[in-house]
């Protein structure tokens, strides 16, 4: 809605990763040179943590934009609690190979034979396997013997292990050893710095053509920093619901007060509680006939809250209906009959 509104060419803070939008932050590229680096090795795993939203996944997907892909066979894998043949299967179907029903000797097998028949026509198998830090000993076992495939002593396959800051931990422990000596390059992606938040929010801007408007001032960006923590999938949430909120309150520039105004929202919502903060209700009171001053006091808080956020949805929904309506409204004029017959 408010793309339209800011003249915008799309939707500048989207939370899927998106390679167009890549930042190169001070963390960001030191972990692109590990990747880099470890992709020249053509062997071993490489290991990328970062809190959730950190951008691991844009971080490998711009390696991907940059890199031949005619001679790479990559295959991503969204790690969870899979036993050693359930990886297996996961990483066969990620390639695209018959899996099911497979024994893990046949599973074996047709991996090794396509990895094979990769390296023949020159090309390099990648696979990228997402929460990592789900990944059981088992699992990570069954992802450490493909590392043993080899052709004339070179590694058929490379793994990018993707994972949260735990990750790190489990990377030490005695079960992890013969996978620590396979990583070929590991980093640790941080947060975004204040300075750092200030050149995402703007690039991502200019990035669908923004020309200025709106502006942000420096407060505005110190807001944005502190609630979010760096965190580029939190800011792109928050920047986000404040494009929305200026959109709706037809604002061209953006202070500490707008943006307090949206965090106050964003902290209000029913989405970003449980239902015993939402409600406040002491069940243990409840249990024994009488609710205390404190929950009493505490409910009736809660409940202010969600009028407030009630109040302030009721005209983003008028206006987004509105829209719509208008525009269903131009396109129907613009395919009547008597439009038609003007235009010839």
């Amino acid at each position: 809605m408010y793309e339209d509104y800011y003249r915008f060419s799309a939707k500048p803070f989207q939370l899927n990763p998106d390679p167009r939008f890549f930042f190169g932050s001070k963390g960001h590229k030191r972990a692109m040179a590990y990747l880099d680096y470890g992709l020249s090795l053509g062997e071993g795993f490489i290991v990328i943590t970062g809190e959730v939203g950190a951008g691991k996944t844009t971080l490998v997907r711009n390696l991907f934009r940059q890199i031949d892909t005619h001679n790479l066979v990559a295959a991503q894998l969204v790690s969870t609690q899979l036993d050693a043949e359930d990886t297996l299967r996961s990483v066969a179907a990620s390639f695209g190979l018959e899996h099911e029903g497979l024994t893990k000797s046949a599973l074996l097998k047709n991996l090794e034979d396509f990895l094979a028949a990769a390296a023949r026509q020159g090309k390099r198998a990648l696979l990228v396997v997402d929460e990592a830090q789900n990944l059981t000993p088992r699992a990570v076992e069954e992802l450490r013997m493909l590392s043993n495939f080899q052709n004339n002593e070179r590694s058929l396959i490379q793994t990018f292990l993707l994972g949260q800051p735990e990750f790190r931990g489990i990377l030490q422990s005695p079960d992890m050893q013969q996978l620590r000596q396979r990583v070929v390059a590991s980093y640790h992606l941080g947060p975004l710095d204040a300075d750092e938040t200030r050149g995402y929010i703007e690039h991502r801007l200019r990035t669908v053509g923004w020309q200025g408007i709106p502006g942000f001032d420096d407060a505005a960006y110190a807001a944005l920093h502190r609630f979010t923590g760096g965190i580029p999938r939190r800011l792109n949430t928050t920047c986000d619901r404040l494009l929305l909120f200026g959109f709706l309150e037809e604002k061209t520039h953006f202070g500490e007060a707008e943006v307090d105004e949206v965090i106050a929202d964003l902290k209000n919502e029913v989405a970003h509680q449980d239902f015993h903060a939402v409600t406040g209700f002491n069940h243990n009171a409840l249990a024994g006939g009488q609710m205390q001053n404190e929950d009493s006091t505490r409910l009736a808080q809660r409940i202010d809250q969600l009028e407030r956020s009630v109040n302030r949805i009721l005209p983003i929904v008028r206006k987004i209906l509105y829209t719509v309506s208008e525009r269903n409204a131009a396109a129907e004029e613009d395919t009547s009959p008597d439009r038609q017959g003007d235009a010839h």
